[in-house]
């Protein structure tokens, strides 16, 4: 008789050449909604890009130099870029160089080395980078400009005029932050039910689409096309992201049904802010998410009620970063709590 044991996926070693080909497979999962936000909200998203990959990878081989660590392995693995991109798309396109500079510097020298490097950091070095910005310049870390849609008051600014704002401070003549940025729709959506006005009113407005902002919905969907891409290569595992959207979407739901006036529909929750790329490309980080799979499910179910509380109730309009570093905190009592029996074990 054969017997069949089940085998948890993690912490068992794998060969060195698969870190970097997990990491070129998120990256090329990135990469359709990465077109696709450039299309709708200019060359931000890929100016922040490039400062960003080439900060982390200056600060990551000179700390590793520090350390006495060999660079070529851990500048060749794709972990620094991976830290890059995600911070890119989670800052506003209109900031200026130093933002990304110190953003990724806070990252990659704190979040990832200082604990060891990676596979031993405790929280998502871009999330950790994201919120120290965010908390510190709150100003810059708003400069969100509309999508290019017909019917909206789009201002767009050339390759060039982004260039020269992003290292010079210069926008052209006429033009300051003021007239190219707008509110986002979470933005616009937690202000306005502060003020009494319906969600039905507000989801009217030109910035919104059939299910969240104009334009964001566009990402969001390109970014699950990127998420079910990684999913079927066996890059990530479905219990968070399924959890995550369980965890956002049933209070969303529950809410939205008990008053829809002044609560989101969860359709909005799910395609706007960071809810698709926290779900298939930041809360699945294989160091700092839970390694099995009961605990994948707690934590992803965490973050996307945390998500949720902060967007509804809290301070913040999207709250997921916040949500992924509490929940990255709790992930060594969540393994412990949910690791497997041990076979022939009570």
């Amino acid at each position: 008789m054969t017997m069949h044991f089940d085998v948890a996926p993690a912490p068992h070693a794998r060969a060195l050449d698969a870190v970097p080909l997990f990491m070129r497979r998120v990256l090329y999962a990135l990469a359709p909604a990465a077109v696709t936000y450039t299309w709708f909200f200019g060359w931000g998203l890929l100016i922040n890009f490039l400062i960003a990959a080439v900060t982390a990878l200056l600060c990551e081989g000179a700390v590793l130099r520090l350390r006495g660590r060999s660079t070529r392995v851990a500048l060749n693995d794709g972990s620094a870029l991976i830290t890059a991109a995600l911070l890119s798309f989670a800052l506003p396109p209109l900031v200026p160089a130093w933002i990304p500079v110190l953003g990724t510097a806070v990252a990659i020298v704190i979040a990832k080395q200082l604990f060891g490097g990676l596979g031993k950091n405790l929280f998502n070095p871009a999330m950790v980078g994201y919120v120290f910005l965010l908390v510190s310049f709150p100003v810059e870390m708003t400069q969100w400009i509309p999508p290019r849609m017909g019917d909206i008051d789009y201002m767009h600014l050339s390759l060039l005029g982004q260039l020269e704002y992003s290292f010079l401070g210069r926008l052209p003549s006429g033009l300051d932050v003021d007239t190219l940025t707008r509110a986002t729709p979470l933005d616009i959506v937690k202000e306005g039910l502060r003020s009494a006005h319906s969600f039905d009113e507000l989801r009217g407005g030109s910035l919104f689409g059939d299910f969240g902002g104009r334009g964001w919905e566009w990402v969001a969907n390109l970014i699950a096309v990127g998420g079910l891409y990684l999913l079927l290569t066996g890059t990530i595992r479905w219990q968070i992201p399924f959890a995550l959207f369980v965890g956002l979407l049933a209070p969303a739901t529950a809410f939205y049904w008990i008053d829809p006036h002044h609560y989101a529909a969860p359709e909005f929750h799910l395609f706007s802010g960071a809810s698709m790329l926290g779900a298939f490309f930041i809360a699945t980080d294989p160091v700092s998410a839970s390694t099995t799979n009961r605990g994948r499910l707690v934590y992803g179910a965490s973050i996307g009620f945390l998500t949720y509380a902060i967007r509804t109730w809290g301070g913040y309009p999207d709250g997921l970063a916040f949500a992924v570093l509490l929940m990255n905190a709790a992930v060594p009592l969540i393994d412990r709590v949910t690791r497997p029996r041990i076979y022939g074990r009570r």
